[in-house]
This record gives C-alpha cells, sequence and structure tokens, in this order.
C-alpha cells in the first residue's frame, strides 16, 4: 500500500505577518498554491516506506525554504495563524467558495492541515478505520487559538468543523461509518446534489458550478474516497512538524494495512490479530469532542488510542506547547509563528537523522499489553 501525504504551511515575513507566499510554488513541483495566498502545500509523491517519506518531505521542504529564506519569508507549522486573520481567496474556486458559503468559509481559510492519501484497498474497512481514528488528531495538535481565543486543545477542527452554519456541517464534518461502497457513493450524490441546489440559490451557474465541484471534491469532511486516484484520504490532523506528521503517517498506515487482511467491526476497541474493532459512531464522537478541548490530558482520548496501538507517549503536540495569556495580541501571534518558523526549519534538518532514533525507540518501548503491535504487516 503506498501512501502519500500533504501538508499546509503558513507563509510568513520577517515580522511574522501572514504574507504572499505563491511564488514559492513554483520552486519544486510538489508545492501548490491553496486557495488564500499566505498558505502552501507540500506533497510527497506515493511512497511505500518511513524512509522514502522522509527523504521526499526533507528534499521538498530544503528547497522550499532556501526560496523562502532568499527572499525574507517563512514556513510556519501551526493549524491556525494565532490572531484573527482575514485573507481573500485567489484561486477562482476559492472564489466560488465565497460565493457559495459567504462568511461560514471564513474559518477554513483560517486553518492548515495535514492529509494523509492510502492506496483505496477495501474502501468500507479503510473509511471506518479512519473515521475511527479521529480522535487521533490530538496526537499533533498545532494551535490552541482561533481568531485570538483559547477555545480549546485543538482550535483547527473546532473552528473547522463547528463554527459555520447548520446548512454547511454535513461538508465538513464527520460522517457515519458505512456498510459498503455504494451507500457511501450514495450519500456522497446526496451532498453533491444538495451543493449543486445551494450553489444554484447562491447565483452560481451549473457550469460554474460543474467546472470546480465534483462528488469527491465538494465535501471537506475529515475522510474522503478519490475515485480519481484512487485513494481513501484522511483529513484529520493539524499541519504540524515534519518529523510529528511522519509518526503519525506511520502508525495509521500500519493500521489500515492491516484492513487488507483483518475486518473492521464495531465492538470494545482493540487491535487483534483477526479483527480491528472500533467504537459505536456516537461514543466515537464523544471522544473526537474529548480530543478537541483536552487533547491528550483526557484520560478517554488516552486509553483509546491505547486500545487502538497508538503510543500517545510517542507524541509531543505543539498545542501543548504554547503558553499565554488569552485573548492572544497580534504581535504576541507574530512572535509564536516565528518561534515555530525556527522549529520547523531545524526540524527539517534531522528528519532523516531521527529514524534510527525512532526505530530503536520502538524497539526498547514496552509493550503495556498491546499484543496488537507485533502483528504489522508492511514496512511502516
Amino acid at each position: 500500500m503506498k501512501v502519500g501525504v500533504e501538508a499546509e504551511y503558513w507563509v510568513v515575513d520577517e515580522t511574522g505577518a501572514l504574507c504572499d507566499g505563491r511564488e514559492l510554488t513554483a520552486v519544486h513541483e510538489c508545492v501548490e498554491p491553496e486557495f488564500i495566498a499566505s498558505l502552501i502545500e507540500i506533497k510527497t509523491p506515493p511512497v511505500e516506506t518511513e524512509s522514502e517519506l522522509r527523504n521526499a518531505l526533507q528534499s521538498t521542504l530544503q528547497t522550499v525554504l532556501a526560496a523562502a529564506n532568499a527572499s525574507g519569508k517563512h514556513l510556519v507549522p501551526l493549524g491556525t495563524p494565532l490572531s484573527a486573520n482575514s485573507s481573500p481567496a485567489v484561486s477562482e474556486r476559492g472564489q466560488l467558495l465565497e460565493r457559495i458559503y459567504g462568511s461560514d468559509i471564513e474559518p477554513a481559510k483560517q486553518c492548515a492541515g495535514t492529509h494523509i492519501h492510502f492506496d483505496a484497498e477495501n474502501i468500507p474497512r479503510q473509511v471506518n478505520l479512519l473515521t475511527a481514528l479521529d480522535p487521533a488528531l490530538a496526537l499533533v495538535s498545532s494551535s490552541p487559538c482561533y481568531a485570538g481565543g483559547r477555545p480549546m486543545h485543538a482550535s483547527r477542527p473546532y473552528a473547522y468543523r463547528s463554527l459555520c452554519s447548520d446548512e454547511f456541517a454535513r461538508y465538513r464534518d464527520l460522517w457515519e461509518y458505512t456498510p459498503d461502497v455504494a451507500t457511501w457513493d450514495d450519500r456522497l450524490a446526496t451532498a453533491y446534489e444538495a451543493f449543486r441546489t445551494l450553489a444554484a440559490d447562491r447565483g452560481v451557474s451549473d457550469r460554474e458550478f460543474t467546472t470546480h465541484f465534483q462528488p469527491e471534491n465538494s465535501v471537506m469532511t475529515p475522510v474522503r474516497v478519490r475515485q480519481r486516484f484512487p485513494t481513501v484520504e484522511w483529513r484529520t490532523a493539524d499541519t504540524a512538524l515534519p518529523s510529528q506528521i511522519v509518526e503519525l503517517t506511520c502508525d495509521v498506515s500500519r493500521l489500515v494495512g492491516q484492513t487488507a487482511t483483518k475486518p473492521v467491526e464495531i465492538g470494545e476497541p482493540s487491535v487483534g490479530p483477526q479483527r480491528i474493532r472500533i467504537p459505536a459512531f456516537d461514543d466515537l464522537t464523544q471522544l473526537t469532542a474529548a480530543a478537541i478541548e483536552r487533547g491528550l490530558d483526557s484520560p478517554a482520548v488516552w486509553d483509546y488510542l491505547e486500545a487502538m496501538s497508538i503510543d500517545p507517549r510517542d507524541y509531543q503536540p505543539i498545542s501543548t506547547d504554547i503558553s499565554h495569556e488569552s485573548p492572544i495580541s497580534v504581535t504576541e501571534a507574530r512572535r509564536i509563528r516565528l518561534e515555530y518558523a525556527d522549529r520547523l526549519e531545524r526540524d527539517v534538518e534531522t528528519l532523516l537523522l531521527s529514524t534510527e532514533t525512532r526505530q530503536q525507540t520502538r524497539h526498547e518501548r514496552p509493550m503495556d499489553g498491546l499484543q496488537a503491535t507485533t502483528d504489522q504487516p508492511g514496512p511502516w
């Protein structure tokens, strides 16, 4: 199973202010613009091993950082800009979303995430497992602040999923488990047609709509099925330091790889030799709420991740390290952005060196009864 990663990063100037980073998209084929000027996306090609992922991320980021530094700019690995920010969309698709969503699009324009694509092999199992791993967002939460306040541990998913009207929530929030591909396709088709109707009501012609939106990209939910690649895309996590993204990708890939041979069933959460069990959806949403509000400080979230054979001790989310008085000032937000821009550069330089250390740590770490960690197919 191959995996591809997309990580969004803010571009700031020497003062820490958000700035136009679109010129950086021309320096490497694996860099793309986002729908506001101060956000860019770093992509990897499909890879099969951790070493390939580390190499791909380091190579691309080194090229981009060199170009950024030459023009007095920096990349920032935070889930939100921390302080309030309002940026117009710069792409045709983004401008169309502004027309359709109105003010409800603002939270999405202040969010930077990580998207992980997995080869689509057993779609219902993969979709359901990735849905059940939504509380893993606590592992790499990288911003406790949205628009200057400190609402919770993971402000990006809170803002992205919650700070919009009910009319739009279906296009951003977590969907229920699916029993089969047909059910997923039916849900997507229904959402697409509702979105088309909504767009028409906002004055968007059918030609404009179909040019920029297809069923698979009309929703921005934490889990998506991309038929064009084909992949199953997991969009739950914040952007983060590259080493944190690699760590999370390895843990999640190890689990997704097991869906090739193990059924995914609802029950007491566990990863066993014969099957993977995930919680009922209502229970899952409570765990996600706790992950957003309290992160790894929630005992329920910690215990759940351990039950799913992920060791929270391997993670130090940026969000837990950011200390400030609320509400956060623009000056303080800029200082923190520059601090984490510097951390990003150091992290990139050591990205390959950490492979051996990580393997040694995993070898020496007590298993704590998590026998599923010895039943891991594949190189992840």
